[in-house]
């Protein structure tokens, strides 16, 4: 919807809202200045922890025991909570993904969002090719490299060559079927974009009050559309259904509670953004499409908080 209002605060000046001044020298605005300080190195550091967090914290289950939690309660029966490793880091993209949003407006972490589904396709294609190549007979699995100690998975059959045993522990990490591949791509760009819109409608409707409402509020329902996206096309028919709503009612609900954890950090990290960058920006007018433009038809607005 175009905004055609002025900065003038008349009745229908949707900027007349903003009554506040931010202070420090940063401008409240709907208006994206040409470039930002930091912009890149927000992006590189959310690619980064996305990557990652796929390619190391993926592969592996972990748990933690709550001594406290009721004997037969759903989904911990016996109090131990199953959860992927991965869960650890991933929500620090969310963190830097309601930063985005929140420094530098929905357009530009919209284009972030697009890089990170571009990264993701290239890590898939790029893990089918390496696991693909047949092994060399003489890989040894230990650091050492050629000549190195077996795996101990290898040492019951010394007829076995060391590449094949490396090569199963290699696909065991690297591996993913084509199931798991789209479920994370898929699951991934509709949840970011999920909490990126979620952030940016929350910031107008508080009138950029209230930060840890619209952090907290855009993982719940952005965390929410990933894990119900990720798990049923993931593992449903190979897990039992108990198994995958299990697991993802409770990654989900441990995703939410570090995001509420790492709320002072994000306080930290958007105040000082904001004072380096000079603005403080609206998404009013603005293209929510996932395939819009970061060009606005009005040019923004500059508004009085």
């Amino acid at each position: 919807m175009e905004n055609t209002a002025s900065a003038s605060g008349a009745p229908n000046d949707p900027a007349a809202a903003f009554d506040r001044d931010p202070g420090d020298g940063v401008i409240a605005t709907s208006h994206a200045p040409a470039a930002f300080r930091y912009y890149d190195l927000v992006m590189a550091a959310f690619v980064a922890i996305l990557l990652l967090s796929n390619i190391i914290g993926a592969a592996k289950l972990t748990f933690v025991n709550v001594p406290f939690w009721p004997q037969g309660w759903w989904p911990a029966a016996d109090g131990v909570f199953i959860y992927g490793a991965g869960i650890l880091f991933f929500p620090l993209g969310y963190v830097i993904g309601d930063v985005l949003t929140e420094i530098y407006g929905f357009a530009r972490a919209r284009r972030v969002i697009w890089v990170g589904t571009a990264a993701l396709l290239f890590l898939a294609f790029m893990s089918f090719i390496v696991t693909a190549l047949p092994p060399f007979a003489g890989w040894e699995c230990a650091a050492s490299g050629f000549g190195g100690t077996r795996p101990p998975t290898s040492t019951a059959d010394a007829a076995i060559p060391g590449g094949a045993i490396c090569q199963s522990t290699y696909d065991s990490v690297f591996g993913s079927t084509w199931r798991i591949v789209v479920a994370s791509i898929t699951a991934f760009w509709a949840g970011e974009f999920v909490n990126s819109f979620v952030m940016a409608k929350m910031k107008v409707w508080t009138r950029g009050r209230a930060l840890w409402t619209r952090t907290i509020g855009s993982t719940v329902v952005g965390q929410g559309v990933d894990s119900l996206i990720f798990y049923p096309v993931a593992f449903y028919g190979i897990w039992t259904t108990e198994a995958v709503l299990t697991v993802m009612v409770t990654n989900w609900a441990l995703k939410v509670v570090w995001e509420a954890v790492l709320t002072p950090v994000t306080y930290v990290v958007v105040n000082r953004l904001k004072a380096a960058e000079g603005v403080d920006l609206y998404d009013i007018g603005t293209d929510f499409s996932p395939f819009g433009s970061t060009r606005r038809p009005d040019g923004g607005v500059p508004l009085k908080r």
